[in-house]
């Protein structure tokens, strides 16, 4: 029989009140809470995300993002998402996490207090028609007209060559549009995150952060840019939503043994500092970096001193986190065991 676990959607403040959460058990997730914060969860099988087909974990992702969503919309409006398939074997567990994460949580929390996230995917409506723009261009009928005089006819090598001039042209078209929408909606968005565009087609993917006070005139500067390219754009808004581009918190649990081979990498001992950390890692980094050594730059020992270096600074901050020093032991004896560091996603 599968080992039972609980599974962390996401983190709220307490002032919701107790009929609030109360309400929210009916949809089979509950609240354990610790001081001002409280996670929201539900008892799962715990399994490994890692080891999951694509349909399940499909099916994960589909299930938790609209459990974080309904929970918005019954009143929770303040809910920090949880990295999907974040589960943990107890209650203590997750007291665990909202102890570590406190301060993080708290300051969190004050910052989004009156913001919310929207999404905005654009496409062009009629991609066929940008691509003849495109093609009939006059440097691309210049380098048409090339192509036939020196061979009489377009031979397979110059399409590969004019199908990669235009996608670089399209490429670039599409930059420039995504600027003048950017630019238009920049003044409401306290922060952007870019996501990564799915096809040529799609001219921007990107969540704003926004004030919710101004939800409506974002949307009317939308409205706006619609009109100026006369229907060309189809402009797709996404929201409001939970904070997942840019406070999505996830647990990362430290293997003290990974720890104490990245202490040998950076050759550290004794007790420690970030700075310090910092420090060594620079000195190593000098040595391997192959922007620094364009000759005999070591890659691969550069990945591993990278590796090391950003091992100690997340068992740093998760030993900061737990016990609040700033000074951390690396001798093997004191390496703690059953550390964890609560961190937004990066």
């Amino acid at each position: 029989m599968p080992a039972k676990g609980i599974y962390l959607y996401g983190i709220v403040p307490n002032f919701y009140g107790t009929t609030q959460f109360q309400s929210i058990e009916n949809s089979g997730v509950y609240a354990i809470t610790f001081q001002k914060i409280s996670a929201i969860v539900s008892d799962r099988e715990n399994a490994c995300i890692d080891y999951l087909d694509r349909e399940t974990l499909g099916y994960m992702l589909v299930h938790h993002q609209k459990t974080i969503e309904e929970l918005q919309n019954q009143g929770f409006r303040m809910i920090i998402p949880m990295r999907l398939g974040t589960i943990v074997r107890s209650k203590e567990e997750v007291i665990k996490i909202l102890s570590n994460g406190y301060d993080l949580i708290i300051d969190i929390l004050k910052k989004i207090e009156y913001l919310t996230e929207i999404d905005l995917v654009v496409n062009w409506a009629d991609f066929t028609t940008v691509l003849k723009s495109i093609a009939e261009l006059p440097d691309v009928q210049e380098m048409k007209t090339e192509m036939i005089k020196n061979n009489g006819i377009i031979q397979k090598v110059d399409q590969c060559k004019m199908g990669m001039y235009i996608k670089e042209l399209l490429v670039s078209k599409n930059k420039a549009v995504e600027l003048t929408i950017l630019d238009a909606l920049s003044p409401f968005g306290l922060d952007i995150i870019m996501h990564e565009v799915m096809n040529d087609e799609m001219v921007t993917n990107s969540a704003f952060l926004i004030n919710r006070a101004k939800q409506d005139k974002f949307e009317d500067v939308i409205e706006e840019l619609d009109k100026k390219y006369n229907g060309a754009l189809n402009f797709k808004l996404v929201g409001p939503l939970p904070y997942y581009s840019f406070y999505t918190l996830e647990v990362r649990e430290m293997d003290p043994e990974n720890v104490v081979q990245a202490t040998k990498e950076l050759g550290l001992s004794g007790e420690t500092s970030e700075s310090e950390i910092k420090k060594a890692y620079l000195g190593k980094a000098k040595l391997f970096h192959p922007d620094a050594h364009l000759d005999n730059g070591d890659d691969e020992s550069f990945q591993r001193i990278n590796k090391a270096y950003h091992t100690l600074l997340d068992y740093s901050a998760a030993v900061r986190q737990s016990s609040k020093q700033e000074m951390i032991s690396l001798t093997k004896e004191n390496v703690l065991d059953n550390l964890i560091l609560v961190k937004i996603k990066e």
